[in-house]
């Protein structure tokens, strides 16, 4: 009876020694596939394309100055129908014209000490506004801007509050083909990397996709946008 005992707890502990050892095994086995499932490269890939501007706005300032406030006025409305005129005979919607509200200084108001007076009491500063699509005729426009010139307007220049700003709109249109190609260069990234590092690329644990950038394509050319996206992508890697 005692030798039976004994062969039946030598076969229960080695029972118990034999699941603990292949236990043992497959939680080892798990953790090394649990580590090589881990494994990853993040790699970024870029989308850049250039497209025309859609949308450009211009604004236009003249200066006239004169003793006579109604005068000057006067003359600010007539100054104001040539400029209308130019842009109209250049291909220009009337609607896309807008006249803002000349601004007067009067110079007798700003006197102090006894300095010189002025010549003119009065100046006024004019900005007309043009917002269009219509790109190529407000850039011939632009350069036919000496005529104004020629019929007595004296334009102002180098104004850093009225600068020429040229706008791209239609990006919500071409995100998604961005997007995509963005995706793919960063995957020929990844699997570049796989393959010098003798792995497997296989799907992707995480993605981001960075801001889109629009910036003038360069200093001579601002109705010429640069559109860009980074995208951000995480791949596993497997040997």
């Amino acid at each position: 009876m005692a030798n039976q005992t004994k062969s039946t707890a030598l076969i229960l502990g080695g029972a118990l020694f034999l699941g603990l050892t292949l236990l043992g095994f497959q939680l080892g086995k798990a953790l090394i596939d649990f580590k090589q499932f881990e494994r990853s490269v993040t790699v970024k890939g870029l989308s850049e394309r250039d497209y025309p501007a859609d949308v450009v706005i211009w604004p236009i300032q003249f200066i006239e100055a004169n003793n006579d406030l109604p005068e000057l006025y006067r003359t600010v409305e007539n100054n104001s129908s040539k400029v209308r005129d130019f842009l109209i005979q250049r291909g220009i919607d009337e609607a896309e014209i807008t006249f803002n509200s000349p601004s007067i200084t009067d110079k007798s108001a700003q006197q102090y000490g006894g300095g010189p007076r002025a010549e003119f009491r009065y100046t006024a500063n004019q900005t007309i506004t043009v917002y269009s699509e219509n790109i190529e005729a407000v850039r011939k426009a632009m350069a036919a801007l000496a005529d104004l010139g020629k019929q007595g307007l004296v334009l102002a220049g180098n104004n850093y509050m009225a600068q020429t700003e040229y706008l791209f709109t239609r990006l919500n249109e071409i995100k998604p083909e961005m997007i995509e190609e963005a995706t793919e260069n960063a995957r020929e990234v990844a699997e570049k990397f796989a393959e010098d590092s003798d792995s497997n690329l296989g799907k992707i644990r995480k993605a981001s996709q960075g801001q889109f950038s629009i910036s003038a394509r360069d200093n001579n050319n601002p109705h010429i946008k640069k559109v860009r996206v980074v995208s951000t992508v995480e791949y596993y890697l497997s040997d």
